[in-house]
């Protein structure tokens, strides 16, 4: 059985909604794999919507493996400093001994893995962009892509590295970001200072909640395709770099085939649930 080690740090809605897609992916039989354990960087009874996420955890009957990252202390200082997070992470690698992940998801973990984490795991994260473009949060990439008035985004799978949002394309599925749904609001934007469309609508921008949405269809059709490759053998990684089934080093595994079926059959990221 295919093995998925789960980090996250469990602090809000999303984070449930991350681990019960994939939770209904393997009980559909959709995904042959099984969650060998969930580690969180934050401890029970730290914070109410971690403590939601640790119920849910808990009724899967998963292993869960806890070290608040608030309240460690490491001898190098500062907080969150290079030193600081080696040494969280090794304390880290010390808890997950016997465990053997053949991949980890990096769903909603807020904390920037370090390179002996990266090295002693094959480590995967969701971004909501297709591979070249911006980096940064959900809303960073969204503000971007208006700004560039970029004409396609999407949303990836990449490999984690010690840089945020750097690591190599693992699977992606592009979208335009033109057509019936997307021009005449576009029309409304143009010529506006991305300053003053934050500053009068923010989030509430109908161009920046329709692209939102569309990444939204996409992103967890994308985790369970992502995985289902990876099992199945489609896509591997080897000293840091992304393989196809044959051996050939690939700039991440084209799913957009997949992605789009999904949500063609009404399996957006609600309806996944």
């Amino acid at each position: 059985m295919y093995r998925i080690g789960w980090f996250s740090t469990g602090r809000d809605k999303a984070a449930r909604d991350l681990l019960l897609t994939v939770w209904n992916g393997i009980s559909r039989g959709e995904l042959k794999a099984e969650v060998s354990f969930v580690f969180s960087n934050r401890d029970p009874g730290e914070d109410m919507e971690s403590d939601l996420f640790f119920d849910l955890v808990s009724d899967y009957r998963l292993p869960l493996i806890h070290l608040s990252s608030r309240k460690f202390e490491a001898t190098s200082r500062p907080y969150l400093s290079p030193e600081w997070r080696l040494e969280y992470d090794r304390e880290v690698m010390k808890r997950l001994e016997g465990y053997a992940p053949d991949i980890c998801i990096l769903a909603g973990y807020m904390l920037i893995v370090g390179p002996e984490m990266c090295q002693r795991y094959t480590m995967i994260n969701l971004h909501p962009a297709a591979p070249g473009g911006p980096q940064g949060t959900w809303q960073e990439v969204i503000w971007k892509l208006i700004e560039a008035k970029a004409g396609e985004t999407g949303v990836m799978m990449h490999l984690v590295t010690p840089e945020l949002d750097k690591g190599p394309p693992a699977a992606f599925s592009p979208f335009s970001r033109r057509g019936q749904l997307f021009d005449e609001l576009w029309q409304q934007v143009a010529g506006r200072p991305i300053a003053d469309l934050k500053a009068r609508e923010g989030e509430r921008n109908p161009l920046f909640r329709l692209i939102r949405s569309e990444g939204l269809k996409r992103e967890f059709p994308l985790i369970i395709a992502t995985l289902k490759a990876f099992s199945e053998g489609r896509v591997r990684v080897e000293e840091g770099k992304v393989l196809s089934a044959t051996g050939e080093v690939i700039a991440g595994q084209d799913l957009t085939h997949e992605i789009n079926e999904a949500v063609k059959g009404g399996r957006s990221a609600l309806q996944l649930l």
